[in-house]
């Protein structure tokens, strides 16, 4: 298996995460580049956040999107409009790709969902041609997801043992600082960059915050439909006293920081 996300509703994902991926995807490509006429490779596309944004960014030749989830794949094509678009199920440890394919491989949101990491991001460097870019960002869980801060610290003051899934959801690998730079040097890519990339996650209500954790999507999601009855009900309820903070409920922002690295395959 190469994914330990928790994928159950392409809709409940986009609630989820989706619709913060797109955010992060162009600030992404800045950071990332991207040229006219490359061909890229989009690695843990889930419903096409990323994949969708390529050709929005520049007039790329083509972009091939793999993902593990067979969901968010049926859910990706059903939206893809562009020829150029190929969307498969592949996994990220054993792409089905040649040698040098691609001008770039690109990881938005996936790499520390995967545990074989390094395997992974060998594997893209494999189907990068020389002097092509091997990038990825992933949420810094620890110090930068407030919202998740929130869920974990609230869970635990509840329930003492949630304590061990709140350090796995924490700790997922590539995203403490420097973690990634340390692996894409490891792997011999050249003029490896590293930095922190900033959204705005805003919710509309706690009903908008809740509504994809009690569908079960995602690590947190998942948390949520494993506790009973009872439990659940306590959970949610201490939950929205969290989110509401003694104001009346309605829209509320999260700042969001990701890690994002970067570095060039090289020649030979």
């Amino acid at each position: 298996m190469s994914s330990k996300f928790h994928a159950r509703s392409a809709v409940a994902y986009e609630q989820l995460m989706g619709r913060w991926s797109r955010i992060l995807a162009r600030p992404f490509l800045e950071f990332t580049g991207l040229e006219p006429g490359e061909r890229v490779l989009d690695v843990g596309c889930g419903t096409g956040s990323l994949t969708f944004t390529l050709p929005l960014v520049a007039d790329v030749a083509h972009v091939s999107a793999i993902d593990y989830s067979e969901v968010y794949v049926e859910a990706a094509r059903e939206r893809n409009p562009d020829p150029r678009i190929t969307i498969d199920r592949a996994d990220a440890c054993a792409l089905p790709f040649s040698d040098a394919a691609f001008d770039r491989a690109l990881a938005l949101l996936v790499l520390h969902f995967i545990p074989e990491t390094e395997q992974a991001v060998r594997e893209m460097c494999r189907v990068v041609r020389p002097g092509g870019v091997v990038a990825a960002a992933v949420w810094d869980s620890y110090g930068g997801m407030p919202y998740q801060r929130m869920f974990w610290d609230t869970a635990v003051a509840l329930d003492p043992s949630a304590a061990a899934a709140r350090a796995e959801s924490y700790f997922k690998p590539m995203t403490r600082p420097g973690e990634m730079r340390g692996l894409w040097t490891k792997v011999g890519l050249a003029d490896v960059v590293e930095t922190a990339l900033t959204i705005r996650m805003d919710y509309q209500s706690f009903d908008d915050f809740w509504a994809p954790l009690a569908a079960g999507e995602g690590p947190l999601g998942k948390y949520v439909t494993a506790l009973d009855e009872d439990k659940r009900a306590a959970f949610e309820q201490a939950l929205r006293a969290a989110y509401e903070a003694t104001q009346p409920d309605g829209p509320r922002s999260f700042a969001a920081v990701a890690w994002a690295c970067r570095g060039v395959v090289a020649d030979g």
